[in-house]
């Protein structure tokens, strides 16, 4: 590990007052780090969605979790809604700029996993293999 590593992680004290500089990382990996949260950002970043979209885009996502997913990401600030008035109300989501600006971030994020999804299959393979009683998964 590098000076600088160290440095940096060693003026980070643990989090539970509001005080502590990591309170604000914590809430906001909270939010972009939630596995709904990054699949609704990876289909946004195509372009506007209406709901429907959005939700056939995301595998196994349910109704109920879209609508809780796409407020959180409206209050946060990286999603922008879109009411038309129209009979039924069309509703678009897009990111704003700066729900846009995560999309780099996300993209190797995600290429990451896939270029090492093979790789941790083993592993976990392997460790379930020698841990047969776990109740890890």
């Amino acid at each position: 590990m590098s000076d600088s590593h160290i440095q940096v992680t060693a003026s980070i004290e643990p989090c539970g007052l509001d005080e502590h500089p990591d309170c604000g990382i914590r809430d906001v990996l909270t939010r972009v780090g939630d596995k709904w949260s990054v699949l609704v950002i990876v289909e946004l970043a195509s372009g506007i969605r209406r709901f429907r979209e959005l939700q056939r885009g995301i595998d196994g996502i349910s109704q109920r979790m879209l609508t809780l997913t796409v407020r959180r990401l409206e209050r946060d600030g990286l999603v922008a809604r879109t009411v038309y008035p129209t009979v039924p109300a069309q509703v678009t989501y897009e990111l704003t700029a700066l729900g846009s600006s995560l999309t780099h971030l996300v993209k190797q994020l995600a290429d990451w996993s896939l270029e090492h999804r093979e790789i941790i299959g083993h592993s976990r393979a392997n460790y379930d293999t020698h841990h047969p009683a776990h109740e890890i998964h």
